[in-house]
């Protein structure tokens, strides 16, 4: 089978499409033809180094396909059923993947592999900060940082769908439109406005009292500037790099503020989260309150490409790569 694999950290340019042998399933996994994968910016951490991965390896951890083999003892899934997984898989920028099955779902009617691999880790991500990391209320309004990226976009609509008052802040006027036709209510250009004052302007002075950061380095003042008292700060993304170290004494003087640094794979840790966070999404998904845009596509051996639109942010919506 094909599969990219990169010998050594660095830019998109590290990524290369070899040819490998497929793998057959061991006791407890499922062998998934990949009928799409999902393109999201913790890969480019994994490339890049910034979170350590052992060399030489794979790349990706979402994706969604058609169950070819099962292994001994599996009874989640048979041959022939469509399967999806987001984490526990590294390696998934290949024509397989070889899943362990309790860490796969399988979507419902109506969800086909591009749209899974499109959804589920954006998704659930999307889930767990809004309903159990740091859980919104109708009425509350809360800032949601790239907006008009893949979790951003579902930020909006979830928001929307609790009855929050949703701040957006993206780069461009084109992505400002997107995000009003999601259901924002406020918009702001970060590269043109001071996140902050408008903020405070939107909010008569209050601040938020949650605010999602998936950017990192360049937004965490702002951020930080934005929240009421006893506000959450939710950083959940590096896109511009690390956040900043945050000394306690900054929260305190802030208005006793929060700060918390989480990550999926914490809140879907048993199997039980994850069909729950899963069925959340999909459900929303269902009645229409969550729609999810695929951005664009690139075949598999395009990688390298698929990763340098991210990074430049020329990418809205959802990305994937496609066997």
């Amino acid at each position: 089978m094909r599969a990219i694999r990169f010998e050594e950290t660095g830019g998109p340019e590290v990524l290369q499409l070899v040819e490998v042998e497929t793998p057959a399933p061991g006791p407890g996994q499922i062998l998934v033809r990949h009928e799409a994968i999902g393109v999201n910016f913790i890969d480019t951490y994994h490339r890049s180094g910034l979170y350590p991965v052992k060399l030489p390896a794979g790349l990706g951890g979402e994706g969604a396909g058609v169950v070819e083999a099962v292994g001994e003892g599996v009874t989640r899934f048979r041959s022939g059923d469509l399967a999806a997984y987001a984490g526990g898989v590294m390696g998934a920028y290949a024509d397989y993947a070889l899943v362990a099955a309790d860490r796969a779902v399988k979507p419902p009617a109506g969800i086909d592999a591009r749209l899974a691999a499109a959804a589920l880790l954006k998704g659930m991500t999307a889930e767990f900060l809004v309903r159990r990391c740091a859980p919104l209320k109708a009425g509350q309004p809360v800032l949601i940082h790239a907006a008009a990226g893949g979790v951003g976009q579902i930020l909006v609509q979830w928001a929307k769908a609790i009855g929050a008052e949703v701040i957006a802040t993206v780069g461009s006027e084109d992505k400002a439109a997107r995000a009003r036709a999601l259901g924002a209510d406020h918009v702001i250009l970060y590269r043109d406005q001071d996140v902050a004052a408008e903020v405070k302007r939107i909010t008569g002075g209050a601040g938020v009292p949650v605010a999602y950061d998936s950017v990192g380095r360049s937004t965490f003042e702002g951020t930080l500037a934005s929240l009421a008292r006893r506000g959450i700060f939710v950083s959940f993304g590096n896109a511009s790099g690390p956040a900043p170290p945050v000394d306690p004494i900054r929260l305190m003087r802030g208005g006793s503020l929060f700060f918390t640094r989480p990550t999926l794979f914490d809140y879907v840790a048993t199997t039980e989260e994850l069909d729950d966070s899963a069925a959340a999404l999909f459900a929303l998904m269902a009645d229409g309150r969550i729609k999810v845009e695929v951005g664009q596509t690139f075949p598999l051996a395009e990688a390298r490409r698929a990763h340098e639109a991210l990074e430049a942010r020329e990418t809205v919506g959802a990305s994937l790569l496609i066997p």
